[in-house]
């Protein structure tokens, strides 16, 4: 009898040691990529929530400005275009040639708007590896990566954005080259940065020479 209770007591000893085990497993945590990191600090892991965002586009060059509103529906897609002649309601899902040229200006202000989440939102792209660099405006040492589309497919095609940011990965500059050109296409800064319900976006970037600048008005986001 004394024999079976000791054998019973070594089994529960030896299960209980099993169990133990199994609840001090964790899964390995997760190591992020640099465009991740910079798409957690503009607040990616809060866009699952957005129902709606809203915002007018502006552009002053010289003495002319130029505005557009937009209202976007992420979850499906819808869209409305709010312009001084009219307004267009459409969704993206059921593109044809009527709304081709509004879709065409939504991708160019909402990546204005969102560029940083574009680092993984978009497909067909390759993005290099971090390096330290003199930044084109302020002359600072930043972090850069190079986001590239390929030749294939979206509206610009071989294009190439490189992003300035800082050890926070927060943006402070970036590049645009045409078709993937050595020569810079345009160069702004990435300033104004403001925190609309968890999502961190620069309402206005500047060329250097101060005569040319894009900026964010009416911005507001709701949630579900």
């Amino acid at each position: 009898m004394k024999n079976l209770s000791y054998i019973i007591c070594i089994l529960f000893l030896f299960s209980s040691c099993k169990s133990d085990k199994k609840e001090h497993v964790s899964e390995p945590e997760k190591t992020l990529t640099e465009a991740e990191k910079i798409t957690f600090a503009y607040g990616i892991d809060h866009w699952n929530k957005v129902e709606e965002i809203a915002f007018t586009f502006n552009v002053d060059k010289d003495s002319s400005h130029f505005e557009r509103s937009w209202i976007w529906q992420p979850k499906n897609n819808q869209v409305t275009l709010i312009s001084k002649k009219d307004t267009i309601h459409y969704n993206r899902t059921k593109l044809d040639s009527t709304n081709m040229a509004s879709d065409k200006a939504f991708i160019n202000d909402k990546y204005w708007l969102l560029a940083p989440f574009n680092l993984i939102w978009d497909e067909g792209t390759s993005i290099s590896s971090p390096i330290m660099e003199i930044s084109p405006i302020s002359k600072k040492e930043l972090n850069k990566i190079t986001l590239t589309y390929s030749n294939e497919g979206g509206y610009t095609p071989g294009d190439a954005y490189d992003f300035y940011y800082n050890n926070d990965y927060i943006i402070e500059e970036w590049t645009y080259r045409k078709e993937n050109s050595k020569e810079p296409t345009m160069t702004t800064t990435w300033e104004n940065n403001t925190n609309f319900k968890n999502i961190l976006i620069s309402q206005k970037h500047a060329k250097e020479d101060g005569n040319w600048e894009l900026f964010f008005t009416n911005v507001s986001i709701e949630l579900e």
